[in-house]
């Protein structure tokens, strides 16, 4: 397609970056990072906000050049060959996806917590919510869209109100000692907010739809990067302030965060803000792996029947049943687990962060060399490895989808080889 028959303008696509990055981060993780480091979480906020600028640029300035559905894995098949597009396309389409079933009891949590419920509440909750952006995706990204740009309005504007509302109970007295768990502590905090900067990548599976991508997906990058950042400090700070060690000792940490400050709206604040944000961010990745899977199917990397809307302006139906089944399938694992949400979360890190590492060295590539995009992957490819050493055990899952990729290629090799007659 030319970069001019793309229907989504500059509003739309900075909606859908913010909503990808933001997120549903911000229901849980301020408060899980001031647990594990204390005032000096706000340090991690600031680490990862570093991280996300030259990353945040490399995947503009690719999805920019090639607006493709395969997103990532389109770009490490163009620098790397099939093999590594192939793990970079299922470590997002079946690793990064395990972080939607999160995104759904997040919301029931919430949402039971304000207006009461049982544990059954919460799973109905979660199954409406996982269900709703499939039916938005079902008509494609116009339909999507223009729902993204109300749903990432609403958000910024309900940040706003929280941390209004929280103020009052702020402390200088909470923001000292800085690191009473020390720089492990902090390195801890980095590793589970990697999950609050993600998403960069997401919408590199629907540049296409952009209209005039070489100018829209920049600005849109840059606006999002501007938000998301602002965002997240404010809530770390707050959070860290107004709660101090009492941070991570709830479910719902953004209800205990607005109570703090003696509002008799804070539940329906909160309640607003887990609907909209885990709308949001479920509406963009779900319209992103059905995109992908799609390509991938395309590429030869899934079965051809799921191949249907992988081009500019296709609705990948088919490959949304797909995302459906792996969503539900993870959703069943999380119920069998206890709902612990946290080995889900590193597992999910662990995945993209890898994506991530294979997208860099496809950068480094693919774009013009001593080019902004090129010392910006750079950067980011440096930095990367700092963060896979952070993950840790996680990364066994990553290197269990590198062997299920590394199989697929010797099935497919010998399925190639001819048959004596």
């Amino acid at each position: 397609m030319t970069e001019h028959e793309g229907r989504l303008g500059l509003l739309p696509a900075s909606a859908l970056y913010i909503a990808a990055v933001l997120g549903t981060g911000i229901l849980v993780l301020p408060a899980l990072a001031a647990k594990v480091a204390g005032p000096g979480s706000i340090i991690a906020v600031l680490a990862v906000m570093g991280l996300s600028i030259p990353l945040a640029g490399t995947f503009a300035a690719l999805a920019s050049r090639f607006p493709d559905s395969g997103g990532v894995a389109t770009y490490v098949r163009m620098a790397l060959g099939d093999t590594a597009a192939r793990v970079s396309g299922y470590l997002f389409l079946f690793g990064v996806v395990i972080g939607a079933p999160v995104v759904g009891i997040l919301a029931g949590r919430y949402l039971s917590s304000i207006f009461g419920g049982s544990q059954l509440s919460v799973l109905l909750i979660a199954v409406v919510v996982l269900a709703l952006p499939f039916i938005s995706n079902f008509w494609g990204i116009s339909v999507s869209g223009r729902i993204q740009l109300v749903l990432t309005g609403l958000l910024v504007v309900i940040i706003v109100i929280v941390v209004a509302l929280a103020l009052p109970a702020a402390d200088a007295a909470n923001l000292t000692p800085l690191l009473p768990h020390g720089w492990v502590g902090v390195g801890v905090a980095i590793s589970l907010l990697v999950w609050a900067f993600s998403g960069w990548e997401a919408v590199t599976h629907i540049a296409g739809e952009f209209a005039n991508p070489r100018r829209t997906i920049p600005l849109a990058t840059a606006i999002a990067i501007v938000a998301v950042g602002i965002g997240y400090v404010a809530l770390q700070l707050i959070t860290v302030a107004a709660l101090g060690p009492r941070a991570g000792d709830s479910e719902v940490p953004l209800l205990t965060l607005v109570a703090a400050g003696g509002s008799n709206f804070g539940p329906l604040v909160v309640a607003a803000i887990a609907i909209v944000v885990c709308l949001g961010v479920l509406n963009t990745y779900t319209g992103a792996l059905a995109k992908l899977g799609s390509a991938l199917a395309r590429d030869g990397d899934l079965p051809r029947w799921f191949a249907r809307g992988a081009e500019a302006g296709g609705v990948p139906r088919r490959a949304l049943l797909l995302v459906g089944f792996v969503v539900a399938s993870y959703f069943a694992a999380l119920a069998l687990t206890g709902f612990d949400l946290t080995p889900f979360i590193l597992i999910n890190t662990a995945c993209m962060v890898v994506v991530y590492g294979l997208g860099m060295v496809a950068a480094l590539r693919l774009l013009d060399r001593f080019s902004i995009g090129w010392w910006f992957a750079l950067v980011s490819a440096v930095l990367i490895v700092g963060l896979l050493v952070l993950a840790g055990i996680a990364l066994l899952v990553p290197l269990v989808v590198v062997v299920i990729a590394l199989l697929v290629k010797a099935v497919k090799s010998r399925a190639r080889v001819p048959r004596p007659l």
